[in-house]
């Protein structure tokens, strides 16, 4: 993949935002800025790197993360309390500005990138932009939308998030006064297990 670096640099922006989430699995509450190699969006292809993903906010972090395609095609949409119990949500802020990449508007098309790399469900095509953008350029992550809610998120590169992340600590996400409002948003209602 070969991008311009004129265009990479006219893209990257200071970002620094306020009040972000990381919703994850309750395994890792522990270690809220926790990392590891993954299949997502703009994981490393060779296991070069790793990411931390932030959501502008809890409508969006649910989304990408426990309801992502699941309905699909279904009528019945209900998720049931043990589906979400094992979740937490930890609000992220971010001391110094970010350096990113900015592809919510027309950076994809700019780049001559396939805009696939934004919002399809295909990963592929992000990964590899994402690699060559960690390996040739000083960028600290991805600034995009979400495909799901089209909120803003971040995909922060390994070499920023101890330097300039911090994190609460996290929180069961079903204690969230959020949560019922958030679902209702993505129109998935939450039942009680039997």
């Amino acid at each position: 993949m070969k991008l311009d670096p004129k265009i990479v640099r006219e893209l990257s922006i200071r970002f620094q935002p306020r009040n972000y989430l990381r919703v994850m699995p309750k395994i890792h509450s522990g270690k809220p800025l926790g990392m590891g190699y993954g299949q997502t969006r703009f994981a490393s292809p060779d296991r070069s790197f790793q990411l931390v993903y932030l959501a502008q906010n809890l409508v969006t972090g649910v989304a990408e993360t426990i309801i992502r395609d699941r309905f699909e095609d279904q009528t019945d949409r209900t998720l049931h309390a043990s589906e979400v119990s094992d979740w937490v949500a930890s609000t992220i802020t971010v001391r110094s500005p970010l350096i990113v990449v900015d592809l919510r508007t027309t950076g994809l098309l700019k780049l001559g990138v396939t805009t696939d790399a934004g919002r399809a469900k295909a990963q592929e095509a992000a990964r590899l932009l994402s690699q060559e953008l960690y390996k040739r350029f000083a960028v600290e992550g991805i600034l995009y939308l979400s495909r799901l809610t089209a909120a803003e998120c971040i995909a922060v590169y390994d070499r920023a998030v101890t330097t300039k992340l911090a994190a609460s600590k996290a929180v069961d996400i079903v204690r969230l006064r959020a949560l019922i409002p958030a679902l209702t948003a993505l129109g998935v209602t939450l039942v009680n297990d039997r």
